[in-house]
């Protein structure tokens, strides 16, 4: 296999950002096309992170043969198919819902979506900055709110995504189509290679997090308090709504809708839009994703850097979620963003980008 090497620094080093280490590139050949790709020096990008989980491991094949029946998950198919249609009567609701309720369901949502994407996905999947106590805290009470799965669960299946990502490894393979990624992965058994994976990586980190294992711990009851109670009664008790507006919009609707806009990131940003990264990577800039995500859909940057912090080269450009942990920081309760630098982002588009970079 030809190959050559090349060094680059990693991170750009500034009071709020790390610098990590080299970038070494090298060109594979796959069957007749030749791909020139940057291969991560693991233990630099490790670094302060303490985990190298979530680089992409080209070393992983598919077993050979058939594949696995598919096994139907008939209780998630029933709770799914239920939560759905609660949520398409509840935007029947909303011409006849105070502003106030509207308002509150919009805060649930964001606050919800934050749970997520500066909580679990940056936070703790990828270790992209840190956060102080009282933050953790926060973001683990708003997780609980989003009702996704657990911290310590989320960040297991994201870290096996990226690892094995487009693979019978990756736990909502775009390659089996956009409903299986969407939803349809929650539909169904896991793939015999999601659990071998899943059960190999190193989440020594997480464990060792108390905030996230308390939250593991009871993670039932917080999600029932959480996600259903409190934001059904506020509306109820504060302003006299409805109760059946009150659970229907701010609590059924807006989980529905905090729902898809995760989902649409393992599946429309994984097949609509442009790579101008890295153009041999399934995921794809999606800035409509971004704008339901809170910033998540910038999807081919994410894959190729899943180590900066704000997800884009954009910084606050349909990404809400990096202009909260900006403030976090402005506010002392969060640190040590890191962040690709301008050169090498530069480098690495000329290298495998697919030259839409030029037009926009």
């Amino acid at each position: 296999m030809p190959a050559h090497l090349l060094q680059e620094e990693e991170f750009s080093s500034t009071s709020s950002t790390t610098t990590v280490g080299t970038v070494t590139s090298r060109v594979t050949r796959n069957g007749d096309a030749v791909m020139e790709k940057d291969l991560p020096n693991h233990e630099d990008l490790a670094g302060d992170r303490g985990m190298i989980d979530d680089i992409f491991d080209e070393t992983y094949r598919e077993k050979e043969g058939p594949k696995p029946p598919m096994r139907y998950v008939w209780r998630n198919i029933i709770l799914m198919s239920l939560l759905h249609l609660g949520a398409l009567f509840g935007l029947t609701l909303i011409p006849s819902a105070k502003i106030q309720t509207l308002a509150w369901g919009v805060l649930c949502f964001v606050l919800s979506a934050l749970g997520i994407t500066a909580g679990s996905h940056r936070l703790w999947s990828h270790r992209s900055y840190k956060a102080t106590l009282p933050l953790r805290i926060f973001l683990t009470i708003v997780n609980s709110m989003a009702f996704q799965n657990d911290i310590y669960e989320w960040v297991r299946d994201h870290r096996v995504h990226h690892k094995f990502s487009e693979t019978d490894a990756d736990p909502h393979n775009a390659m089996r189509g956009f409903f299986f990624s969407h939803i349809g992965w929650l539909l169904v058994r896991k793939h015999p290679d999601v659990i071998e994976k899943g059960q190999k990586l190193d989440l020594s980190d997480i464990k060792a997090d108390k905030v996230v294992m308390f939250q593991r711990r009871y993670y039932k009851p917080s999600v029932v308090l959480l996600c259903f109670v409190m934001p059904t009664l506020v509306p109820w008790y504060f302003w006299d709504e409805s109760i059946v507006i009150s659970f229907f919009i701010p609590t059924i609707l807006r989980y529905a809708l905090g729902l898809n806009a995760t989902w649409l990131v393992n599946s429309a940003a994984h097949m609509f839009g442009n790579r101008p990264y890295d153009q041999y990577i399934n995921p794809r800039e999606n800035p409509l994703v971004s704008l339901g995500a809170l910033g998540e859909g910038f999807h081919n940057y994410h894959h190729t850097f899943p180590y900066d912090y704000s997800t884009s080269e954009f910084g606050w450009r349909f990404n809400l979620t990096t202009a909260f942990i900006d403030l976090m920081c402005l506010l002392g309760l969060a640190s040590d963003r890191k962040r690709v630098s301008k050169e090498v982002i530069l480098a690495r588009k000329m290298r495998t980008g697919d030259g839409s970079h030029k037009s926009g």
